[in-house]
């Protein structure tokens, strides 16, 4: 008699929700003997929060929602298989001492130093915004001052806030030189700042709505250039309809479909790094937030890929 075990089905692939890496990538355990073009990490910081605390869980909800993304084969609408352009690795999450942002700062600063030095590129799930602070540091250590696309709705470049503040790594970033204020575009900005006292190009939110993803692109690509250029993307950029799990909400912002848009413009620029910040999952529902910091963070993928490819190939995106 066949057993019960002998009948049932054999698995062809890794089942939805199982996988502990984004998308089921390997997990990368040496950067030097590793093949990956780009390394994710996690970063499950959020002591440097103003509002609602929660971040720390966003790389942990960010890859569990990156399973209801692994079916597509071709993701649409792009004319390739990411795995036959990019290789990918998930390093997991970077380790510090729990109640010590200091630790966090210096953990992570060693951390991408040692990916960089290996040639990789970087994806940094976040955590809080600050995290952005020492990696825009250790990029510019390799590349010099970087230009910037900051996608947020808040400015991220004030003046009150102790030395760990989710809210003042512009400010600190111009201060120590490590971005070139000429070459800072902020997407999406909806809360206030003084727009004749501001050293960055602003493209706030009703502009953006008003304007679309095709004139939004054009913008970012004329004041980036071809200067190595590092992309931080906050959650809250989006409307609270799309991302209501995020620790500061504000009404008002982008759709997810015109930040797809916008993003498949950005193939063919110099971006040397990147990340995914804010999702707070407590605050989630149905995992919409979680979803869509998944999917822009594939999106960042197909456009690091694309950017790879002849342009004359026919197989980047049509959306």
């Amino acid at each position: 008699m066949t057993s019960h075990e002998d009948k049932a089905p054999k698995a062809t692939q890794p089942l939805i929700g199982l996988s502990s890496t984004f998308m089921g990538v390997p997990r990368c355990e040496d950067f030097g003997a590793s093949d990956a073009e780009v390394v994710l990490t996690g970063v499950p910081f959020d002591l440097a929060t103003t509002g609602r605390a929660g971040a720390r869980s966003g790389p942990t909800g960010i890859r569990l929602a990156s399973t209801h993304l692994t079916w597509e084969e071709n993701r649409w609408p792009w004319g390739f298989s990411l795995p036959d352009l990019l290789k990918v690795e998930d390093y997991g999450d970077l380790p510090f001492s729990s109640g010590d942002p200091s630790s966090m700062v210096e953990n992570l600063t060693t951390h991408a130093h040692d990916v960089l030095k290996q040639g990789k590129m970087m994806l940094t799930l976040g955590g809080d915004h600050f995290i952005t602070l020492p990696l825009i540091r250790a990029h510019a250590q390799q590349h010099g001052p970087l230009a910037l696309i900051h996608f947020d709705s808040h400015t991220d470049n004030y003046a009150q806030g102790g030395p760990f503040d989710h809210g003042i790594m512009l400010r600190e970033a111009h201060r120590e030189e490590t971005i070139d204020p000429t070459q800072t575009v902020q997407i999406g900005i909806r809360t206030e700042y003084k727009p004749n006292d501001h050293p960055y190009t602003v493209l706030d939110a009703a502009w953006c709505n008003d304007n679309g993803p095709e004139a939004i692109g054009a913008r970012i690509r004329e004041i980036v250039g071809d200067s190595p250029t590092y992309l931080t993307l906050d959650i809250d950029c989006l409307d609270p309809a799309y991302a209501p799990g995020t620790g500061t909400p504000v009404v008002g912002g982008l759709t997810t479909d015109i930040m797809l848009k916008i993003l498949r413009r950005l193939v063919g620029a110099n971006i040397v790094g990147m990340d995914v910040v804010e999702v707070a999952p407590p605050f989630d529902h149905a995992e919409i937030t979680s979803l869509a910091a998944a999917t822009l963070t594939l999106e960042l993928l197909h456009v690091v890929a694309a950017g790879k490819m002849d342009p004359g190939s026919g197989a980047r995106a049509s959306g």
